[in-house]
């Protein structure tokens, strides 16, 4: 049998564990009180601890994410159309650019192609029916190369305005006289003095012309048709 002393010892053990497993107890319970206490105070820093006030800070942080939204759309649609104007003009300067290029070359070109019609129309009709064969030869040669040149420019964009018996058009033609004609529609070229030369859309040179005065306007019966349109409905 365990002695007085033992016993005593046992007790005192016991005693010892049992205030130690209250003090661990005690410390346990006094961490999860702080802990909460943390918790809810972080809770109520942030606005969250009550509902109402979370409902309402997440209805004004969506709120603010879709005017962000709505911003950024805003502005890629922009940027969008910027963008397609941008590839727009770049595509029409482009062209203008491959229409247009030659545009120097080409109205320095002019005088040759002046100078081979005027050498054309230097010969007078008798030599070019009576002259030699030389003559003639040189003639047609003359002939081929004004028509290969016409033909380089025309490749080019380059086109020869030969506008007779056409409508008189200041974008495109320059009048230089005027000639007394009653059977023509007035404002008709009848007349081309000098030949022009556009490209695309634009003038080299305007042809010089002479144009009609004192026939009907444009559109408007001949002053013989308008009489016999009358006759022949009498006649009827």
């Amino acid at each position: 049998m365990a002695s007085d002393k033992d016993r005593r010892n046992q007790g005192v053990y016991r005693s010892e564990a049992a205030e130690a497993a209250a003090a661990d107890r005690a410390a346990m319970a006094e961490t999860e009180r702080a802990a909460a206490n943390a918790n809810a105070e972080s809770d109520a820093a942030s606005g969250f601890a009550d509902p109402d006030a979370a409902a309402n800070a997440d209805a004004a942080r969506i709120a603010e994410l879709e005017a962000e939204n709505a911003d950024v759309k805003d502005r890629l649609l922009r940027l969008a159309a910027d963008m397609e104007n941008l590839r727009r003009r770049t595509e029409r300067e482009i062209k203008d650019a491959r229409t247009y290029a030659v545009t120097s070359f080409a109205r320095e070109m002019l005088s040759v192609a002046d100078n081979l019609r005027r050498a054309i129309e230097a010969v007078p009709a008798e030599a070019k029916e009576h002259g030699d064969d030389g003559l003639n030869a040189l003639i047609d040669g003359i002939e081929v190369t004004e028509r290969g040149l016409l033909g380089t420019l025309e490749k080019h964009g380059v086109r020869k305005l030969d506008p007779e018996g056409q409508r008189f058009d200041p974008h495109f033609h320059q009048a230089m006289f005027e000639v007394p004609n009653p059977e023509v529609p007035n404002n008709t070229v009848v007349q081309v003095v000098q030949a022009g030369y556009a490209i695309g859309d634009r003038v080299l040179r305007p042809a010089m012309v002479g144009v009609a005065k004192g026939g009907p306007k444009q559109g408007q019966p001949k002053p013989d048709e308008t009489a016999e349109a009358g006759t022949a409905e009498g006649a009827a």
